[in-house]
């Protein structure tokens, strides 16, 4: 009897899964539902793409409201690119060495004019013709109307009519600010990057701060007597490390006109007349004999608006090199101190 039941339920059992009418009805009712599930799997990662999405959205409108905010909360004013506010008298006189580039001339000094900070702009004349009342005239106008201050650069002429180099270097009358500002007629540096190194020079007022970076290196001995190389951008590139910054573009303090005057040595100063082409290895030398320290290079954008640079000229590494060695003999030590430091403006960087 109780193999009957066994068998009776086995069957029964059987009935229920091998049944026609209920597998059919049970796919039935499988595929109907598959449209439902994959809709829901669907639905379900659309969600979640929806949220990545709007968790990445939130990311970086936090990060587009702190930085627009931060320049406001560290003391910086991003809309004004001249907005440095000076404590050397004033801000800084710009010191234009000119000569035979009048098309550059008008160029520079119409840049330099529509600067916040400068409070003069001087060009040192050393031609032996004296400018143009027409030249003069046209500069004062465009210094007005370029000016976006209402205190308005003072603008003159420094005539130099014997074109002596060491004039580049000579004491000015009357100046309102300790900053000089050296710069050639044929290179443009951006307003906010002048006030950029400024701002740094204001940190290190008696050094030599600037964007031409040059560097030097003991090359070899002769006679027990070192020889040294005077090596330009591609070498402060490839080494890492510089010594000089040239005065075609930098900073310094008013009081080495006086000093490169008065009382550099009169055998190097009758030397650079000479030569012609070493007055700012000179005046590096000079300052870095004064402040037994390395100059300060400054990261920025500088735009050379001339036919070609003299550093391209053949020969010229040469003749710097026998000019760095001349000065240094004459000079009687090696005052010129290597670094790798440079100054970076933070605005402008991604990465800290």
């Amino acid at each position: 009897m109780s193999n009957l039941v066994q068998i009776r339920v086995a069957a029964d059992a059987s009935d229920g899964f091998d049944s026609p009418a209920k597998q059919k009805a049970a796919n039935r009712s499988s595929y109907s539902n598959r449209p439902f599930l994959s809709l829901r799997r669907a639905k379900q990662f659309l969600g979640a793409a929806k949220f990545k999405l709007f968790l990445v959205l939130f990311a970086l409108s936090i990060v587009v409201f702190v930085s627009s905010r931060l320049s406001s909360w560290m003391g910086w004013n991003p809309h004004h690119s001249s907005s440095v506010s000076s404590t050397s008298r004033g801000g800084y006189t710009v010191l234009i060495n000119t000569w035979r580039h009048k098309s550059l001339l008008k160029q520079t000094v119409a840049h330099y004019a529509s600067c916040q900070s400068a409070d003069a702009i001087h060009v040192v004349w050393s031609e032996s013709e004296q400018p143009s009342e027409r030249l003069k005239t046209y500069l004062n106008k465009i210094v007005v109307l370029k000016s976006q201050k209402a205190h308005k650069p003072n603008f003159r002429f420094d005539i130099n009519a014997d074109g002596e180099p060491n004039s580049r270097f000579k004491p000015i009358k009357d100046l309102k600010t300790d900053a000089i500002f050296s710069v050639d007629d044929d290179v443009v540096v951006p307003c906010s990057t002048l006030d950029f190194a400024f701002s740094v020079w204001q940190s290190a007022p008696f050094t030599m701060v600037g964007f031409v970076p040059r560097i030097h290196w003991l090359d070899k001995e002769q006679n027990n007597a070192a020889y040294y190389r005077y090596g330009g951008w591609w070498s402060v590139w490839w080494m890492g490390t510089y010594s000089m910054v040239l005065s075609k573009a930098a900073f310094f303090h008013r009081k080495y006109l006086d000093l490169y005057t008065h009382e550099m040595s009169p055998s190097i100063q009758d030397y650079v007349s000479r030569e012609r082409t070493c007055e700012d290895i000179a005046m590096s030398l000079f300052v870095a004999n004064a402040t037994s320290g390395p100059p300060i290079w400054v990261k920025g954008k500088i735009y050379e608006i001339g036919a070609s640079a003299i550093s391209s000229l053949r020969g010229h590494s040469h003749r710097r090199s026998k000019c760095l060695n001349d000065l240094i003999s004459l000079y009687g030590t090696l005052p010129l101190v290597s670094t790798n430091v440079k100054a970076v403006s933070a605005r402008n960087e991604w990465l800290w």
